[in-house]
C-alpha cells in the first residue's frame, strides 16, 4: 500500500473549549507556542504524507490559512533580522499540500471521512484525528504505514488502556498475528468492561484500504444518528483483511481539558529552556494550594 494523502477531520465545534471557540478553532489553540493541529499534521508529514485533506466547517478557515504563506509577517521579520522566526514561519507554510473540503453537517466520523472521497480518488490513505496527539521518534502514522504495506491491509492503531475505560473507545476484537498486531474479526463502540472483546482501544489513527468508501456509502446511520466509521471497518473486515496494530508513543487526549493540560505539562518539561522553571512552578503551586 502506497500512503500519500491523510484525511484529517476537524469540522467540529470544540464545545468542551468554550468560550475560546466562540471565536477561533479549537484546532488552533497552543500547546505553549505551537497550535494543537501543527502536531498532527507535523506527524504525517514526517510519515511520508505529501497531501493533507482537511474536511472543515464553517469558520475553519484560520486552520488553512495557518499552513499558507505569510508574506506580510515574512516581509516584516525580514526587515527586523528576526531570521530563526522566519525560517519557522515559512517552513510551515512550505509543509505540505493542502487541500480541505466542507462537510456541511457534522453527521459522525463516517461521514467526515467520506466527504474526503473525491479528494483521495482511488488510492489508500490515513486517517488522524485532531484530538489525539501522539509523540514517538518514529511517528505512529509511520508504524502503522509499514504494517500496513508488510500485510497488506487496513491498519487501525491501537492502544492498551485499563479495562474499566473500555466504555469510552471503540475496541478491537481479533487474533494475533505477532506480538503487536493483530487481524481483526470486528470492533466493538464503548463497549460495557464485562462486554468488551480485549482492551484494545483505538484513539484515531488508520491506514484505509479505498473500499472503505464503498462501506461508507453502504451503511446506514448508527449511534446517535451518524455514519460510524466503525461500523464500515467492520464492513470492511468481513470482505478484506484489516489489522489492529499496538502503536509506540504517548497519546495525549486534547479534545478534554485534563487531556490539553496534560499534553502541556508534558511539552514543556520536555523542552530544554522550560523544564527546569515548569518544574520550579509546579512544585511552587502545589506548596501553594496544599
Amino acid at each position: 500500500m502506497k500512503i500519500r494523502k491523510a484525511v484529517i477531520p476537524i469540522a467540529g465545534k470544540g464545545t468542551r473549549f468554550l468560550p475560546a471557540t466562540k471565536q477561533i478553532s479549537k484546532e488552533i489553540i497552543p500547546i505553549l507556542k505551537t497550535p494543537m493541529i501543527h502536531y498532527v499534521v507535523e506527524e504525517a508529514v514526517k510519515s511520508g504524507i505529501e497531501q493533507v485533506v482537511f474536511v472543515t466547517s464553517y469558520g475553519k478557515e484560520e486552520v488553512e490559512n495557518y499552513f499558507d504563506r505569510n508574506f506580510e509577517l515574512e516581509n516584516f521579520l525580514e526587515k527586523n533580522n528576526k531570521h530563526d522566526l522566519l525560517n519557522i514561519i515559512q517552513n510551515i507554510g512550505k509543509m505540505v499540500e493542502i487541500t480541505t473540503v466542507r462537510q456541511k453537517e457534522q453527521l459522525g466520523l463516517g461521514h467526515a471521512v467520506l466527504t474526503a472521497k473525491n479528494v483521495v480518488g482511488s488510492e489508500d490513505f490515513a486517517v488522524l484525528l485532531g484530538d489525539d496527539l501522539i509523540f514517538n521518534d518514529v511517528p505512529v502514522t509511520k508504524q502503522l504505514i509499514d504494517v500496513a504495506q508488510e500485510q497488506n491491509g487496513s491498519v487501525i492503531g491501537v492502544m492498551e488502556v485499563a479495562k474499566d475505560q473500555t466504555n469510552k473507545y471503540g475496541i478491537v476484537d481479533g487474533s494475533k498475528v505477532n506480538y503487536s498486531t493483530l487481524k481483526m474479526n470486528r470492533m466493538v463502540e464503548k463497549p460495557s468492561p464485562d462486554k468488551a472483546p480485549t482492551n484494545l482501544a483505538t484513539p484515531g489513527r488508520y491506514i484505509l484500504d479505498n473500499e472503505i468508501f464503498k462501506m461508507l456509502e453502504e451503511i446506514p446511520r448508527g449511534a446517535g444518528g451518524e455514519y460510524q466509521l466503525t461500523d464500515a471497518i467492520n464492513l470492511l473486515c468481513s470482505k478484506k483483511d484489516v489489522y489492529a496494530h499496538i502503536f509506540e508513543g504517548d497519546r495525549f487526549d486534547t479534545g478534554s481539558i485534563n487531556g490539553y493540560l496534560d499534553a502541556t505539562i508534558e511539552l514543556a518539561l520536555r523542552d530544554s529552556q522550560l523544564k527546569d522553571y515548569t518544574v520550579k512552578l509546579l512544585k511552587e503551586k502545589l506548596e501553594k494550594y496544599e
